[in-house]
Protein backbone atom coordinates (compact mmCIF):
# COMPACT_ATOMS: atom_id res chain seq x y z
CA UNK A 1 0.00 0.00 0.00
CA UNK A 2 2.88 2.37 0.76
CA UNK A 3 4.32 1.79 -2.70
CA UNK A 4 1.08 2.89 -4.32
CA UNK A 5 1.02 6.06 -2.21
CA UNK A 6 4.57 7.02 -3.25
CA UNK A 7 3.86 6.18 -6.88
CA UNK A 8 0.71 8.30 -6.75
CA UNK A 9 2.65 11.19 -5.17
CA UNK A 10 5.35 11.07 -7.84
CA UNK A 11 2.80 10.79 -10.61
CA UNK A 12 0.80 13.83 -9.46
CA UNK A 13 3.87 16.01 -8.80
CA UNK A 14 6.50 15.41 -11.46
CA UNK A 15 10.02 16.50 -10.54
CA UNK A 16 10.95 20.02 -11.59
CA UNK A 17 13.35 20.11 -14.49
CA UNK A 18 16.03 22.74 -14.93
CA UNK A 19 15.60 24.84 -18.05
CA UNK A 20 17.96 23.80 -20.79
CA UNK A 21 20.42 26.52 -21.71
CA UNK A 22 20.56 27.55 -25.32
CA UNK A 23 23.89 26.30 -26.68
CA UNK A 24 24.79 28.97 -29.20
CA UNK A 25 27.55 28.58 -31.69
CA UNK A 26 28.85 32.10 -30.97
CA UNK A 27 29.93 33.57 -27.65
CA UNK A 28 28.12 36.87 -28.26
CA UNK A 29 24.80 35.14 -29.02
CA UNK A 30 24.44 33.38 -25.68
CA UNK A 31 21.37 34.11 -23.56
CA UNK A 32 21.86 36.20 -20.43
CA UNK A 33 19.87 35.33 -17.33
CA UNK A 34 20.07 37.85 -14.47
CA UNK A 35 18.76 35.25 -12.02
CA UNK A 36 22.11 33.45 -12.32
CA UNK A 37 24.16 36.53 -11.40
CA UNK A 38 25.88 36.62 -8.03
CA UNK A 39 24.33 40.03 -7.24
CA UNK A 40 20.91 40.43 -5.66
CA UNK A 41 18.27 41.89 -8.01
CA UNK A 42 14.79 41.85 -6.40
CA UNK A 43 11.93 41.92 -8.88
CA UNK A 44 10.78 45.42 -9.70
CA UNK A 45 13.83 47.12 -8.15
CA UNK A 46 16.49 46.05 -10.66
CA UNK A 47 17.41 49.57 -11.78
CA UNK A 48 17.54 50.85 -8.21
CA UNK A 49 19.88 48.07 -7.09
CA UNK A 50 22.08 48.42 -10.19
CA UNK A 51 22.52 52.08 -9.20
CA UNK A 52 23.41 51.11 -5.63
CA UNK A 53 25.89 48.51 -6.85
CA UNK A 54 27.37 50.95 -9.38
CA UNK A 55 28.15 53.44 -6.60
CA UNK A 56 28.99 51.21 -3.63
CA UNK A 57 30.98 48.30 -5.10
CA UNK A 58 33.72 50.40 -6.75
CA UNK A 59 33.99 52.58 -3.64
CA UNK A 60 34.41 49.55 -1.39
CA UNK A 61 36.97 48.06 -3.79
CA UNK A 62 38.85 51.39 -3.79
CA UNK A 63 38.86 51.49 0.00
CA UNK A 64 40.16 47.92 0.21
CA UNK A 65 42.89 48.73 -2.35
CA UNK A 66 43.92 51.83 -0.41
CA UNK A 67 43.98 49.97 2.89
CA UNK A 68 45.97 46.93 1.80
CA UNK A 69 48.14 48.21 -1.05
CA UNK A 70 48.79 51.88 -0.35
CA UNK A 71 48.58 51.93 3.47
CA UNK A 72 50.04 48.40 3.86
CA UNK A 73 47.28 47.51 6.32
CA UNK A 74 48.25 50.26 8.80
CA UNK A 75 45.17 51.87 10.29
CA UNK A 76 46.76 55.25 11.11
CA UNK A 77 48.10 55.70 7.59
CA UNK A 78 44.81 54.60 6.04
CA UNK A 79 42.81 57.07 8.14
CA UNK A 80 45.12 59.92 7.15
CA UNK A 81 44.74 58.87 3.49
CA UNK A 82 40.97 58.74 3.74
CA UNK A 83 40.92 62.30 5.12
CA UNK A 84 42.97 63.56 2.18
CA UNK A 85 41.43 61.57 -0.69
CA UNK A 86 38.02 62.37 -2.06
CA UNK A 87 35.09 60.03 -2.63
CA UNK A 88 35.50 60.35 -6.40
CA UNK A 89 39.19 59.38 -6.33
CA UNK A 90 38.49 56.29 -4.21
CA UNK A 91 35.52 55.35 -6.42
CA UNK A 92 37.63 55.75 -9.59
CA UNK A 93 40.36 53.47 -8.25
CA UNK A 94 37.78 50.83 -7.34
CA UNK A 95 36.02 51.22 -10.69
CA UNK A 96 39.25 50.54 -12.55
CA UNK A 97 39.94 47.46 -10.41
CA UNK A 98 36.44 46.03 -10.94
CA UNK A 99 36.51 46.85 -14.67
CA UNK A 100 39.82 45.01 -15.04
CA UNK A 101 38.50 41.97 -13.18
CA UNK A 102 35.32 41.90 -15.31
CA UNK A 103 37.30 42.23 -18.56
CA UNK A 104 39.63 39.40 -17.54
CA UNK A 105 36.60 37.25 -16.65
CA UNK A 106 34.99 37.96 -20.03
CA UNK A 107 38.21 37.02 -21.82
CA UNK A 108 38.46 33.81 -19.76
CA UNK A 109 34.85 32.89 -20.61
CA UNK A 110 35.40 33.58 -24.32
CA UNK A 111 38.52 31.40 -24.37
CA UNK A 112 36.77 28.56 -22.53
CA UNK A 113 33.78 28.86 -24.88
CA UNK A 114 36.10 28.68 -27.89
CA UNK A 115 37.82 25.60 -26.43
CA UNK A 116 34.45 23.90 -25.79
CA UNK A 117 33.17 24.62 -29.28
CA UNK A 118 36.46 23.45 -30.82
CA UNK A 119 36.42 20.22 -28.81
CA UNK A 120 32.84 19.48 -29.92
CA UNK A 121 33.81 19.76 -33.58
CA UNK A 122 36.87 17.57 -33.02
CA UNK A 123 34.74 14.85 -31.41
CA UNK A 124 32.46 14.69 -34.44
CA UNK A 125 35.34 13.93 -36.80
CA UNK A 126 35.85 10.21 -37.37
CA UNK A 127 38.50 8.54 -39.39
CA UNK A 128 36.96 6.46 -42.20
Amino acid sequence: MAKNDTMHATMTHPPKEKPIKNKSTKFTQQDIDLSETPLFFPEGFEKFFIGIYFISLPYIAGLIFQFFYIANGKTELFLSLSEQSSFLLTWTIGYEIIATIILLYIIKMAISFANESRSQTLRQFRRP
